[in-house]
């Protein structure tokens, strides 16, 4: 199969779509159009011109104008972005040498304890079934879950 190399100032070249303009500042000097619209249409007196009503148009008209002129063949939106982005970056970056990957770690051993069994000759006494209303069956159960008391099961040897 045949390949060709594209030479770079091919693939940079801007596609210019009116004038001097590409789409980026089309759509850019488009806004003020749709936003003068809505202003007119959805603030009160609503269908009429006002003073308020053209600062507004003014103000998206001009701020879009300057949005939408070249400096050294880049577009001030463009240049605006690059100066966002470098404002905005993570100014601290944190390295937590405390990171387990690929590292040995000397863990000592601790010595193992000695556990004895002791038969208990303690008498198991039968205890009889109380009845506990709901709320005290709940403090109880809140109780055992909260790990301040231990519990201890028995069973008989029957």
């Amino acid at each position: 199969m045949r390949t060709t190399i594209i030479p770079a100032q091919i693939t940079t070249v801007e596609d210019k779509i009116a004038g001097s303009l590409n789409m980026t500042q089309i759509l850019i000097m488009m806004f003020p159009v749709l936003w003068t619209a809505l202003v007119y249409i959805l603030l009160f007196p609503s269908m009429k011109l006002t003073s308020f009503k053209l600062v507004l148009i003014i103000f998206a008209t001009a701020t879009s104008g300057i949005l939408a002129l070249r400096i050294k063949d880049k577009i001030v939106a463009e240049w605006l972005g690059v100066l966002l982005k470098y404002r905005f970056r993570p100014k601290y970056y944190l390295f937590n040498k405390n990171n387990l990957t690929n590292r040995m770690l000397d863990i000592p051993e601790l010595p193992v304890e000695q556990i004895t069994v002791r038969k208990s000759v303690k008498k198991i006494s039968k205890s009889q079934n109380i009845d506990l209303d709901i709320f005290d069956q709940v403090k109880l159960e809140h109780l055992i879950n909260s790990g301040k008391v231990a519990l201890h099961y028995q069973l008989s040897k029957k």
